[in-house]
C-alpha cells in the first residue's frame, strides 16, 4: 500500500521561485496554498498567477491573506507609490527600494498558524539568498532562527518546519529545475511595477531575464523591454 502523504503549506506569491518550490513540494506532500496580498503594486496580477498555478496543481486548500498595514507602514517602492521602483543594477550590493521591511516574518507567521490548524508538518517558502536582491529576511540563518521560534511558539505536540529548498540555488538553476519538474513557469509573474507586460527593467525582471538567458531557455511571458542582463 502507498503511504498517505503528509500535508504541507506552500507560500505562493505567483512568482517563479514559489512556483518551483511548489513543484518540489508536491513530490512528497499534499499541498495547501497560501497567498499574501499586502498592497503591492501588482497584487491583482500576482493573485491571478497564484490562482492559475493552484489550478495547475489542482490544489483545493487555498487561503488568501490580506495585509493592509504595509501600505500604512510604507518604506518600500512596492507598497508606497511615492517611492519609485529602482531600475535594476545587478552589480550593486545595496538593498533595493523594493525591500519591504521585515515582510517575510509576517508571511511566515500566517503560514505557520495555518499549518498548525491544518495539521501540516511543513511550511515551504521560496526564499533565495545566493542569487537575489540581498533582502536581509532571505538569509539562511533567518529561517534557522524562525524555526526555533516555531518550536517555542506552537503546541508541544506540533511538529512544523519552515523549509526553503531553493535558498542556495542560483536563479538559472531554479529555472532549469522548474523545467525538469514541469513547473508552469509561463503562468508566473515577477515584475514589480507592471501587470500587463513585464517592465523588463526592475530588479525582479532583471533577475528573471538573466536566469532564463543563463539557463538557455526562452521566457514565455511578455516584456515591454527585453534587456540582456547576461
Amino acid at each position: 500500500m502507498t503511504a498517505k502523504k503528509e500535508l504541507a503549506v506552500v507560500l505562493v506569491s505567483g512568482g517563479m521561485d514559489s512556483c518551483v518550490t511548489a513543484a518540489l513540494a508536491t513530490q512528497e506532500y499534499n499541498l495547501a496554498f497560501l497567498h499574501l496580498s499586502y498592497g503591492q503594486r501588482t497584487q491583482q496580477r500576482e493573485r491571478r498567477a497564484f490562482e492559475e498555478v493552484a489550478d495547475f496543481y489542482r490544489v483545493e486548500k487555498r487561503l488568501v491573506a490580506r495585509f493592509d498595514h504595509f501600505r500604512q507602514i510604507g518604506g518600500s517602492s512596492l507598497t508606497d507609490r511615492r517611492i519609485p521602483v529602482s531600475k535594476a543594477n545587478l552589480e550593486s550590493r545595496e538593498i533595493p527600494s523594493s525591500y519591504v521591511p521585515f515582510r517575510n516574518a509576517h508571511f511566515l507567521v500566517v503560514g505557520v498558524s495555518w499549518a498548525e490548524t491544518l495539521g501540516a508538518s511543513r511550511v515551504f517558502f521560496g526564499a533565495v539568498w545566493d542569487d537575489s536582491s540581498g533582502y536581509p529576511d532571505c538569509r539562511p540563518e533567518y529561517y534557522q532562527a524562525f524555526n526555533q521560534l516555531v518550536r517555542l511558539g506552537t503546541k508541544p505536540e506540533t511538529q512544523i518546519e519552515v523549509v526553503t529548498p531553493l535558498i542556495h540555488l542560483q536563479k538559472h538553476q531554479i529555472v532549469r529545475r522548474g523545467i525538469e519538474l514541469g513547473a508552469p513557469l509561463h503562468l508566473t509573474w515577477s515584475c514589480y511595477q507592471d501587470a500587463e507586460e513585464a517592465c523588463g527593467t526592475c530588479e525582479s525582471c532583471a533577475l528573471r531575464l538573466r536566469a532564463f538567458a543563463q539557463a538557455g531557455c526562452e521566457d514565455a511571458i511578455a516584456y515591454k523591454v527585453k534587456v540582456s542582463y547576461t
